[in-house]
């Protein structure tokens, strides 16, 4: 089933890179939810790299970042370290997270690059999707953001 703006997020508990677990529940702030199709790919680390260089205007907006693809905690990171992220990539491992999203793949065969803007009560706010153009999921959530500040 494929998630629409309006839907609450279903429940989930990951790991992310440093062994932590991460967990819907603790959703307590907006949260910028982006699925990646994979670790050190050229588009997936311009935009990975694209929300660590605006990490401090997510903060500032009040806001979590959590990455989220089918990588291990090593993967992850070796990635997070290489490229300096400072905010939480979440092991899917089966997929099984993507699918409950309904996360399409590209082609039949290529993940898909979705991001979720999530409000502090697990809401679904604004969905972007673009498996190109990783900057401009940055720039969309930070419109989201500033929108869902204002209203």
């Amino acid at each position: 089933m494929k998630l629409k703006i309006g839907d609450k997020i279903p429940s989930f508990s990951l790991q992310d890179q440093n062994g932590k677990i991460r967990k819907s529940d603790e959703i307590n702030k907006p949260l910028v939810l982006f699925f990646y199709p994979k670790d050190d790919t050229p588009g997936c680390t311009i935009e990975a790299c694209g929300f660590r260089d605006k990490y401090d205007l997510f903060k500032i907006l009040g806001a979590e970042v959590w990455g989220i693809s089918n990588g291990d905690s090593q993967t992850h990171l070796n990635f997070a370290n290489k490229n300096n992220l400072q905010y939480p990539l979440l092991c899917d491992l089966n997929n099984i997270l993507r699918r409950k999203f309904g996360v399409p793949k590209t082609l039949g065969l290529i993940e898909g690059r979705v991001t979720y803007i999530i409000n502090q009560k697990g809401i679904i706010i604004h969905i972007f999707q673009d498996l190109l153009n990783g900057p401009a999921h940055i720039k969309e959530a930070i419109r989201a953001l500033k929108k869902l500040q204002n209203s």
